[in-house]
């Protein structure tokens, strides 16, 4: 059967085509777009959502042919109460598609590490601001460092301009640290969200088994439809 997947992230609308357990198309969009205008108003194909943003949660379970998902409806032992929807549904996936263990690195608005045991069990994980974030937080709280964008590729490590400085201080320490993360972990490890093909070239060097998926978690999504447990299965 034929579903549309939604995850509703803190900046942008990730939408998937799904069908029979498969990702058959994907495509991105902001908040606002024709395409959100035309699923709240004539989609008549079962619309399940994933969401951490608790605004957009409340917004889309107002439509009629949306279902919302919550933690209960992930089959991932180890859970805790605050975990993140969006976290949970990816290290469950990640776990069903590329076997245990397994380390999901989501870049997105923020990063988060989640990790799963060779038991199928999740075992915890760290986040932190993202890329993106901690550029906006420099220049917002401060009164003269200025707004920058994120580099195709590294600066040199000491940077003889503030812009540069800027991206190495945040590229460098981020680099590090998931490094740090990287070399506790002996399991697979999979990376995705809209800075995880940066960061994944970075990361590469040190563990050329990271595999990039920028579509992990609608993929996730497709997955779950196909679990036999009643109310909770797409259809």
């Amino acid at each position: 059967m034929n579903a549309l997947g939604l995850i509703a992230g803190n900046s942008r609308y990730h939408w998937g085509w799904l069908q029979n357990g498969q990702l058959k198309r994907t495509w991105h969009t902001p908040w606002h777009s024709p395409t959100t205008t035309w699923v709240q108003n004539h989609c008549a194909w079962p619309l399940v959502v994933v969401s951490p943003v608790p605004a957009q949660v409340q917004l889309w379970q107002k439509h009629n042919q949306a279902k919302v998902i919550t933690l209960s409806d992930i089959p991932l032992p180890g859970i805790y109460a605050t975990l993140g929807i969006d976290r949970a549904l990816a290290a469950w996936g990640a776990s069903q598609l590329y076997g245990s263990p397994v380390l999901v690195i989501d870049a997105g608005t923020a990063i988060s590490l989640n990790a799963v045991d060779e038991r199928g069990q999740f075992m915890g994980g760290a986040i932190l601001p993202g890329l993106a974030l901690q550029c906006q937080s420099l220049h917002r709280g401060t009164g003269a460092l200025p707004a920058v964008t994120w580099p195709l590729e590294l600066p040199a490590l000491w940077a003889n301009d503030t812009i540069e400085a800027i991206q190495s201080g945040i590229g460098y320490t981020v680099v590090a640290g998931l490094n740090f993360y990287l070399k506790q972990w002996a399991g697979k490890v999979v990376i995705t969200g809209g800075d995880g093909a940066w960061l994944g070239r970075q990361l590469r060097g040190d563990r050329p088994d990271l595999l990039w998926q920028p579509d992990l978690l609608l993929r996730c999504l497709a997955l779950w439809g196909q679990i036999p447990r009643g109310a909770s299965r797409l259809g």
